[in-house]
C-alpha cells in the first residue's frame, strides 16, 4: 500500500474526512522516534507509570479484583505475561484483562481531565503483556521503546477525547472507546509493525472496541473492568495484526467508522491531528489525590477548604452542589447509605463532598466498608442536592460550586475552577511519593524500602534492556 499523502489529508478540518485519512494517522505515528520526546513529556511517562503500579498494588483486595483472579487463574495456568498482583502466569490478554481491571478499580487512576480518559490502566497493562510476550520470544523491549510506545498511545488516547469532545455526555465511556485503539497502536509501535501494520492494528481493536458508561452510572463493580477488557483487546487487536490479518481501513473516517459510528460525528478532527509530534497532550495529564470518580475532586477540595475553615456539619441546614452537565450525569445522583456499595460511594458526589467536608480529608478508607454507611456522612448527605448548573459548560470538568445554608440563615458560597492534581494544580514529588506508598502499603502490604525500589527502577526505565522484566522484578509480591 502506498504512503498517502498526510499533509494533504490531514488538511480537512471537517467531516466527512478524506479516504485513507485513518492510515495518514498511522504512517504518521510510525515515524516517532523516542529523541522526538521532550524532556517533559519523558517525564510524565515515568510519573504515569510509576502511579499506575502503585494503583495496580492497591487494588489487590478491593472488592471485584479477588473474584476476578480467582476466575482467570481457573481457567489459566501458565502463559507469557503476568498478572501483577499474585504474581500470576497469563496469557497476554488475560494479563492485560487483570493488570487493567486492578488499576481502575480504586478510581485513583491518572486521567485527562479535558479527554475524560484514564490512559494508563489500558495503556499500561496492554504495553507490559506485550512486551513480556516479545521477551518470552527472545525480543525483550528496551526501556527506549516502552516509553515511546507508551507516549504515543497516550498522546493518542488523550488527542481522540478531546475530539471527540462529548463522548461519554452520549453515553460512552471514552476510556474504554479511545483506549483500546490507542493501546493497540501503541502495542504495535514495540512489536515493530509498519505502518500498514499499525493500521491493522487501530481496526482490529477498533472491530472490538466496546465501552457503556451505564455501570458508572449506576455504580456497580463492572465499572472497574472496563479497562481490563480495553487493555485485553488491544493485545489481541496488535499481535492478531503481527500475524498478518487484515481489518478495516476506514477506521476513524468510514461510515461506519468510530467517528460517525460512535461520535454521530460530533468531532473536531483538527485537535486529533494539528501539532502532533511536536504539541505533546502527554504533558497535560493530571494525577488523583482521592481515590473517586474525578468528577468529585472539585467539591472534595471545596469540602476540605469548608472543614478547615471551621464550619461544623452540625451548623448546616441545607447543601447545593452544582456542577456541569455531564458531571452530574455521572456523580449527581442522591446518595443511597443502604446498598453499601464502594462503587456507589466512588461515584457519588453527596456522600464523596460529605466525608471531606466531615473529616477534612478523602483516602483509601474514606470507600471502604463500614465508613460508606457511617451516619455521620449519611446525615450531611442527606441534606445534600447535586444539581446541573446551567452556569457550568455542560462538558466542563474542574468548575463546582457549593453552597451552604447555615442554620442562622447565613450563607457560604464557594466557587472553584482548578481541579487538585492538574498542571493547573498539580501533585508535588512528595505527595505523589506518598501516593504510591500507600497505594502499595494498603494492597500488598509493601515496605518503604521495596517502594523505593520499584520508583528507582521506573525513575531510570529508559536505560533498561528489558522494560518489563526490570518493572515486575521490583513490583511487591503480596504478604
Amino acid at each position: 500500500m502506498n504512503s498517502p499523502n498526510v499533509k494533504a489529508l490531514f488538511a480537512a478540518k471537517t467531516l466527512p474526512l478524506p479516504d485513507g485519512y485513518s492510515r495518514a494517522l498511522c504512517n504518521t505515528l510510525h515515524g516517532f522516534t523516542y529523541d522526538m520526546l521532550p524532556a517533559p513529556v519523558l517525564r510524565n511517562v515515568k510519573a504515569l507509570i510509576l502511579d499506575t503500579l502503585g494503583v495496580i498494588g492497591g487494588a489487590a483486595n478491593t472488592p471485584g479484583i479477588p473474584e476476578l483472579n480467582a476466575r482467570l487463574s481457573r481457567w489459566e495456568k501458565s502463559g507469557s505475561a503476568t498478572g501483577l498482583i499474585g504474581k500470576r502466569r497469563y496469557s497476554p490478554p488475560t494479563a492485560a484483562m487483570a493488570n487493567g481491571a486492578a488499576a481502575h478499580a480504586l478510581d485513583f487512576d491518572d486521567q485527562h481531565d479535558p479527554a475524560r480518559v484514564h490512559t494508563s490502566a489500558v495503556v499500561l497493562p496492554t504495553l507490559l503483556a506485550a512486551a513480556e510476550d516479545l521477551a518470552a520470544e527472545g525480543k525483550p523491549v528496551s526501556g527506549r521503546d516502552f516509553i515511546l510506545a507508551y507516549a504515543i498511545g497516550a498522546e493518542l488516547h488523550a488527542r481522540l477525547g478531546l475530539a471527540c469532545y462529548n463522548s461519554l455526555g452520549k453515553g460512552w465511556h471514552p476510556t474504554m472507546i479511545f483506549g483500546t485503539v490507542s493501546a493497540a497502536v501503541a502495542a504495535a509501535k514495540i512489536i515493530g509493525l509498519d505502518a500498514n501494520g499499525i493500521a491493522n492494528a487501530l481496526g482490529m481493536a477498533f472491530h472490538q472496541a466496546c465501552g457503556s458508561a451505564q455501570s458508572m452510572r449506576d455504580g456497580v463493580l463492572s465499572k472497574r473492568l472496563g479497562p481490563g477488557f480495553a487493555a485485553r483487546n488491544a493485545v489481541m487487536g496488535a499481535f492478531l495484526a503481527a500475524d498478518g490479518l487484515t481489518s478495516t481501513r476506514a477506521t476513524l473516517e468510514g461510515n461506519a467508522g468510530l467517528f460517525a459510528l460512535y461520535e454521530r460525528d460530533e468531532v473536531k478532527p483538527e485537535i486529533l491531528t494539528d501539532g502532533l509530534g511536536r504539541d505533546w497532550r502527554v504533558a497535560e495529564y493530571s494525577f488523583k489525590p482521592f481515590p473517586c470518580c474525578r468528577c468529585n475532586h472539585t467539591p472534595i477540595g471545596i469540602g476540605i477548604e469548608l472543614h478547615q475553615k471551621g464550619i461544623k456539619p452540625a451548623d448546616v441546614a441545607a447543601i447545593e452542589i452544582g456542577m456541569g452537565n455531564v458531571n452530574w450525569l455521572t456523580v449527581g445522583a442522591p446518595y443511597d447509605p443502604s446498598r453499601n456499595d464502594i462503587v456507589h460511594a466512588q461515584f457519588n458526589t453527596a456522600y464523596s463532598f460529605a466525608r471531606a467536608f466531615a473529616d477534612g480529608k478523602v483516602d483509601l478508607r474514606s470507600y471502604q466498608k463500614p465508613a460508606i454507611t457511617d451516619s455521620r456522612i449519611t446525615a450531611i448527605s442527606n441534606i445534600t442536592k447535586v444539581f446541573d448548573d446551567p452556569a457550568i459548560g455542560a462538558t466542563a470538568i474542574e468548575p463546582a460550586r457549593v453552597k451552604l445554608t447555615l442554620k442562622d440563615g447565613n450563607i457560604v458560597d464557594l466557587k472553584r475552577d482548578t481541579i487538585k492534581g492538574s498542571p493547573q494544580d498539580p501533585m508535588n514529588d512528595a505527595e505523589m511519593r506518598a501516593k504510591v506508598r500507600g497505594c502499595l502499603e494498603f494492597g500488598l502490604g509493601a515496605s518503604a524500602a521495596e517502594v523505593d525500589q520499584l520508583a528507582d527502577v521506573v525513575a531510570v526505565l529508559e536505560g533498561a534492556d528489558d522494560a518489563a522484566k526490570a518493572m515486575l522484578d521490583a513490583f511487591p509480591v503480596q504478604q
